[in-house]
């Protein structure tokens, strides 16, 4: 239950403006993956592409060595094994209960294993006692842990979470951190986090990626990357002297 990740010369251009410029990385299978930068310097663009919801310019994505299938049924396969929470989630009517479970809805997951597996993603972000809530009522905060159990519930072997704490008050950050920290144990699935918070980055990943202007500054584990990064741009972006 786990994907490696692939991107090679990625490029990506919104009319004059470009965005990617030949991104190159390398996400190991069961690894937790940061990618830190300013607003603006491609991060989402970046994730967008590799769930398939933009379409690079040039270059290649790989998942698990692979790119993507051109049929639609293996392709829809390869999706369904890709889960992504965004910084403003999108929630369905209806209850709490109700998001969670759609995806499994939608996979024929039949009862008992689709209460189970519901209740269980609700539990992982402390939302049982509020399963029942609607939607509409819950606070920015408890949205934000619904989105996650609607993304864990399926199962992904491959998780992008991009900017998923932003604006959000601690508790919820320490919440969803530590539902992010027990998915990556329990099933050894995939993590892709982008954030611009220097500080989650360091609590969360194994690895660290620094991002500017569309390319990739900097890579290394994290300890190195925040202690002695090897160029001078990913030195003071950590010492948050970089102006943008």
């Amino acid at each position: 239950m786990t994907m490696s990740l692939e991107v090679t010369g990625i490029t990506k251009s919104f009319g004059d403006r470009q965005v990617l410029q030949g991104i190159d990385i390398r996400v190991e299978p069961g690894e937790l993956f940061a990618i830190v930068g300013p607003s603006g310097a491609g991060k989402t663009t970046l994730l967008r592409c590799v769930n398939f919801l933009l379409q690079p310019g040039a270059g290649a994505i790989r998942y698990d060595e692979t790119v993507a299938p051109p049929e639609p049924a293996p392709l829809i396969a390869l999706r369904r094994r890709i889960g992504m929470v965004a910084q403003n989630p999108f929630l369905f009517r209806g209850t709490a209960e109700y998001n969670v479970s759609f995806g499994l809805c939608v996979r024929d997951v039949a009862e008992p294993e689709l209460s189970r597996r519901t209740s269980e993603a609700l539990r992982a972000v402390g939302m049982s006692s509020l399963a029942r809530s609607r939607a509409s009522r819950l606070s920015a905060g408890e949205a934000q842990r619904v989105a996650f159990a609607r993304a864990i519930v399926v199962r992904p072997d491959l998780l992008l979470l991009d900017e998923f704490t932003a604006n959000l008050d601690p508790t919820n950050v320490n919440i969803l951190e530590a539902a992010v920290r027990e998915y990556n144990r329990q099933t050894g699935a995939t993590i892709v986090l982008v954030t611009h918070n220097m500080f989650q980055a360091k609590r969360l990943a194994h690895r660290v990626a620094l991002l500017l202007d569309g390319r990739i500054v900097e890579v290394g584990p994290v300890k190195e990357f925040f202690e002695s990064p090897q160029d001078p741009r990913t030195l003071a972006f950590v010492r948050g002297e970089f102006a943008y």
